[in-house]
This record gives C-alpha cells, structure tokens and sequence, in this order.
C-alpha cells in the first residue's frame, strides 16, 4: 500500500488527466461492449433467420422492415463504425496515457535531482555519481511503467471484467462463473512467480547501474588508461561486466516467458471451456451461436489485456525495484534544514570567528580540535600547514559543506546555522584546488559567478584574475566554447577561470583553497597583486602550500593535527614557529610540504572517502 500511495502522490497534480483517462476508458469499454453484437446480430437473425430483439426494434424500427441484404449491410456498417471509434477513443486514450506518463517521470525526476542536489556534501563523496545518475534516469522510468503498464491496464482490464460478466450474466450464468473461473489459476501463477521475479529484476538493475559505472569510470579516466596502455584491460573489465548484466537480463526474460506461457495457458483452457459448455448449450438449443461468439468475443476482450499484462509483468518488477532504489534515495535526509527562525544572510560583512571547534568525520578519529580564531573584513587569512592538518575542512566550515561536531562558527556574531543556508552560501565565493568548468563558452563559466553580470563585468573579473589576455587571444574570446571540464585548457587557466567567477560574485567571505598551485609564479604574483587591491570590505582565506603566495598576508595560521599551533606575520613565525621556518626552509630549498617530516598523523580526504555510506 506504501507503493501504491507514493504513486498515487505523483498522480494527484495530475488529476485532470487522470479523469479524461478514465472517462475515454469507460467510452471505449461502451464500443468494445457493443461492438460484438453486430455479429451476433448478423449470424443469429440475418443468416439464422431469428427475429430481431424487441428493444432493438424500439430503437431501430425502420430495421423490422428491411431485407437481409439491407440487414447484413446495416449490421455490418454499425460493427464497423463501433469497432473503429473504439480505436479512435483508444488512440485519444493511448496518447493521453503517454503524455501524462511522462509528465509524471518529468516531475520524479526534477524531484529526485532536487533532492540529490539537497544531499550533505558527504553522501557525493561516499557514494558513486555513476548510480545517482543511472536512477535519475533509467529508474524514474518506473513511475510511467507503474501507471501506464500496471494500474491503467489493469484497472481497464478489471472494468471490462465487470461490464462483460454483467452482459454474459444476463445470458448465460453457467458461462459467466466459468469466465471467472481462471482467476485463482492466474493468482497462483502470479504468486508462484513474483519473488523470483523480483529477484532477477533487481539484480538486472544493479548490474546495468554497475555497466554504466564501469563505462563512466573508463570514459572519466581515459587519460591514464592511454598513458598506461591499459585500454585492453578496461575493455576486457567492461567486457566482463557486460556480460554478467547479459545473462541475469536473459535470466530474467526466460521466467518472463515461462510466466507468460503459464497465463496464456490458462486463459486459453478457460476459452476452451467455455467453448466446450458454450456449444453444449447451443446444441440444447438454450444459447444461440451468435451468444456463444458474443461471450468469446468478450473473453478475448478480458483475456487479452491480462495475457498482456502477464507478457509485461518483468517490465513491472523492474518498475518496482526502480520505484524502491529512487524511495531510497529520497528517503535520505538532506542537508541541514533551515531552522524555523533562520534569517537572510544578505549584506553580510564577513565578520567570521571560529569558538573551539572540533570536527571529526567519523565521530572517533578528530580532524579539527579545539579551533578557535577571528577574522574581520579586509583581513588575508593564510592557513598553511602539512597534508592532512585540517586546512580544507576548516574552512568547509564556513559555507556549512560540513557541521562542526563541538563547538561553532559563527559570522558576524551569529551562529552560521542560524542564517537559511541557500542564503549564506550566496555570501561566500569558494575557489577549490582543480574549480570544475561546465558545457558552454568561456563568459558563461565565469557568469556562473553571478548570472545577472554584465559582458563587461565578466571581462573585469578576468582582468582581475590574469585570465583576459589568454581569453582574448583564443579565435572566439569569450564566446570561445569549454570542453568537457575544460580538458582544452592549461590547469592554470582552469584556476585563473575559477578565480574570476569566484570574484565575480562579489562576495563579502571568500575562499581561496590552492588557487594557484598550476599557475606559474609571474602569474602567480599578477592573482595576488589584483587580490590585495579587491580585498577591501572583504574577508578572504588563502590555502597554499607555495608560502610564496601569503608572506603578505594579514595573519598566517599554522595548523597542524587539526589545531592551530602558530599565528601572526609572516617575519613572527619565522621567528616563533618551529614548524613555520621548517616548511619555509624546506620550500626555499625545492622541498613539498608532503615530505613525511611536516605530515600530520591524520589524511582527511582518506578518512572521508573511506568512510561506509551514510
């Protein structure tokens, strides 16, 4: 019933269509219904020689006095005419049923990729895009094959079962407890099948989910497999794949059909029965052979719609699997919800103090411990300090990609949970290490920014990034188009991109994770000198492990171990910081801040990414 209610819940905007379905159902039931008797009609009374039936004569009495050639072609134009406007009302039924179910999957989807988008930071990271994108499109398909392949059909199926049982009723009874009589053979059949169906349509889904990942990795990865001359490995491990997701789908189409067989079966033993007992009761002259077709015609009416049912039924399990792992997916809580008397972050100053913070990904091993710092508008914030110490995570505490597990942030002077999410996010600008380019050209990856900037803000942007001349020298410029996550461009142009749509946002708190670790150190120091002059009213935090890059900064962090160990100008630490000169000497001579030396005892990213799901 769960099911059934979820679905119905998508049905509910939809009502108006729904009804119109309906109501073509019963029209179309009224001509299939009527449709038989000209036959009857034509082999009892014109060829038969009985007279007419009294309330046709009522209706037609012009028809009392016509030939049988008048009659047969009377007849015979009316089975015609009723016959094709059930296919007219069928088409208008089909295309109705069509348009609604896809409205249907339109609407899951954008529900689904909302709530996607709404999922914490670390169920993206924990879980494989491959999945999330193979749900939100082959299995949101399963609220169309729910309704359209399963309820409409069956519920037509049921309502021609009625008004059929009714009509044969009044004419036979014997023959219409015999029509019904194949329904506990059906449900045994159904009930014989339907776990083992369920099973193979459910491990055909995980199995395809599994081929698309294993396409999308390769595809993804296609520059190492190049480097490494593995292409013929990645093709025999798809290979592989592939034909798993084979067999289990031609598993799974066998006990389709054995299931089919058993239905057809039993629909056309029942046939046979009534056929049998039908003829027996023409030869006592108590049914007609006009009767006798008119009650097979309309157990092909019935049979036919549940033999095609029985034929689609696989079709169904899968819908129900896929309907279960898109419920799975919505039923995940999204990311924190808004508290009821949250403000708007609007007009931020970029006020930001962190009182003993501690975070852990696991709530057992601590990443952060204890941070506590403040930073005011116009302060360059540099955190610098080994792989592992805590840098990122400390500063995905500000837009909230992450809650801190004791302690708070707050910004200017409030808790950052008390601001509506979507509305802080829109006051912070975040550059990460590799910034991530979408289809379009050059000006729209910058416009990302702000979607409302001007072509002549967007080549300011660039301007400040040390992007413009590169942009202007390619044969389009701005308009120039992006490859596929901007594999076309040099990984400092990719920076210098992520840099000027993060400063066109003009956000009060911005975030610089590495963003010049690709840039040659010329247009390295260009970035930093048009930073200094945009920092005004703006609270900005630089990652680098290039401590070239912040010797100018208001005040330097030094973290390591999740806690901050160190503060103050770069000349202070050199002086004060062990751990400071250590990586400044090692940097001056050649040296990474990766060296095992400087290495905290924790790696975050390695934590988070081993993490079980959520």
């Amino acid at each position: 019933m769960t099911l059934i209610r979820w679905t119905a819940a998508f049905l509910r905007p939809h009502r108006g269509r729904v009804t119109a379905i309906l109501g073509l159902s019963l029209v179309e039931i009224g001509f299939v219904t009527a449709a038989p008797w000209a036959l009857t009609l034509i082999v009892d009374c014109v060829l038969g020689g009985n007279p007419l039936p009294a309330p046709l004569v009522s209706l037609l009495p012009f028809a009392a006095e016509l030939g049988s050639i008048a009659l047969l072609a009377l007849f015979a134009g009316g089975g015609l005419f009723l016959e094709l406007s059930a296919e007219v009302v069928r088409l208008t039924h089909t295309q109705l049923e069509v348009d609604m179910g896809q409205r249907v999957v339109h609407d899951l989807r954008s529900r689904l990729l909302e709530h996607l988008q709404a999922l914490p930071l670390r169920h993206h990271l924990t879980h494989r895009t491959s999945d999330a994108v193979y749900r939100l499109d082959a299995d949101t398909y399963c609220i169309n094959d729910l309704v359209t392949g399963g309820a409409l059909p069956i519920a037509l199926a049921a309502l021609h079962l009625g008004v059929m049982f009714v009509v044969v009723l009044t004419l036979d009874a014997t023959l219409a407890l015999l029509a019904l009589a194949v329904a506990p053979f059906l449900y045994l059949c159904l009930r014989h099948h339907a776990t083992t169906l369920s099973e193979r349509a459910e491990q055909v889904k995980l199995l395809e989910s599994g081929l698309v990942e294993r396409a999308y990795e390769t595809l993804r990865s296609i520059a190492a497999i190049k480097s490494f001359a593995r292409e013929r490995h990645e093709h025999g491990r798809f290979a592989r794949t592939s034909r798993d997701t084979a067999r289990a789908r031609v598993r799974l189409t066998w006990q389709e059909s054995v299931f089919s067989l058993a239905v057809t079966t039993v629909t056309l033993a029942g046939t046979a029965v009534i056929l049998v007992v039908g003829g027996g009761r023409v030869l006592a002259e108590t049914l007609t052979v006009g009767q006798l077709l008119l009650v097979i015609a309309y157990l092909a009416r019935v049979y036919d719609p549940v033999a095609e049912i029985a034929r689609t039924v696989g079709n169904l399990q899968q819908a129900v699997v896929g309907a279960g792992r898109v419920r799975d997916i919505l039923a995940l809580a999204p990311e924190i919800a808004d508290a009821p008397d949250a403000v708007d972050a609007a007009g931020l100053a970029g006020h930001v103090r962190f009182e003993a913070v501690g975070f852990s990904y696991d709530g057992v091993r601590p990443v952060l411990a204890g941070v506590t710092l403040e930073t005011r508008p116009g302060e360059l914030v540099a955190i610098v300090g080994p792989t592992g110490a805590g840098k990122t995570t400390l500063v995905h505490l500000i837009p909230r990609l992450f809650e801190p597990t004791s302690g708070r942030v707050l910004i200017d002077g409030r808790a950052a949970g008390a601001y509506r999410l979507r509305t802080l996010r829109e006051q912070i600008a975040l550059v990460p290490q590799d910034p991530l380019l979408f289809a379009g050209t050059i000006a729209d990856n910058i416009r990302y920014g702000r979607l409302d900037a001007s072509d002549a803000e967007v080549e300011q942007a660039a301007c400040d990034a040390q992007i413009h001349m590169a942009i202007a020298r390619l044969p389009g410029g701005y308009a120039t188009p992006v490859a596929e996550a901007g594999a076309t461009l040099s990984g400092g142009e990719r920076q210098r991109l992520g840099i000027a749509r993060a400063l066109l946002k003009r956000a009060p708190i911005l975030i610089l994770d590495e963003p010049t670790s690709a840039v040659d150190t010329l247009a390295e120091a260009a970035v930093f000198d048009s930073l200094r002059g945009l920092r005004d009213g703006r609270t900005t935090f630089v990652i680098a492990h290039r401590l070239s890059t912040i010797r100018d900064a208001t005040r330097i962090l030094v973290l390591q171990d999740g806690r901050i160990t160190a503060q103050g100008r770069h000349d202070t630490l050199l002086a004060s910081s062990d751990l400071y000169r250590r990586m400044w000497e090692r940097l001056a001579s050649g040296g990474s801040l990766d060296d095992p030396d400087l290495a905290g005892d924790r790696q975050e990213s390695a934590d988070l990414v081993s993490q079980p799901p959520a």
